[in-house]
């Protein structure tokens, strides 16, 4: 299933009101942080050559997403020749107190916000894709790690 980007996007609950410091960062300020850079008028990362499914980094949403009071994006890039049958990657990043950036996470995958918890109040994150059963990642106070495999919120067996 390829979709436009936009479109496979799905926010929840877990998503947030803006902060005010959220809506003042620069989408530069987020591209950078999250690794892309401006390439042709766009922003890349994963280093498509310009094939027919690519399509450009955009942000797909901000906000502040564990309640800390500091601003957090989701940034997302698509293409079989970077992510595969998934056609999309992800990168989540988000502002520390000391005013760098860092990444949460990346990797292929569709992101969606549930609305469990792991530490310091990040959602957990369903990671879809082709098939039928999704791992969930949970933040461990230093990595997202699979904690459960899940299908329509349901318990599934690993595929």
């Amino acid at each position: 299933m390829l979709l436009a980007l936009p479109a496979c996007w799905e926010e929840s609950s877990a998503t947030q009101a803006l902060p005010d410091t959220a809506t003042s960062v620069s989408d530069d300020e987020i591209f950078a942080a999250a690794g892309f850079t401006r390439s042709g008028g766009h922003w890349a990362k994963c280093g498509d050559p310009g094939t027919i499914s690519y399509q450009a980094g955009e942000i797909a949403d901000r906000g502040d997403f564990n309640g800390d009071g500091l601003p957090d994006a989701v940034v997302v890039e698509g293409g079989t020749y970077c992510f595969g049958m998934t056609g999309m990657g992800y990168t989540l990043v988000s502002r520390q107190p000391g005013g760098q950036w860092r990444i949460m996470d990346e990797r292929p995958g569709i992101l969606e916000f549930l609305d469990t918890r792991g530490t310091d109040g990040w959602p957990d994150i369903e990671v879809g894709g082709p098939g039928f059963c999704f791992p969930v990642i949970g933040w461990n106070g230093s990595s997202y790690e699979t904690v459960r495999w899940e299908y329509e919120g349901k318990a599934c067996q690993r595929p």
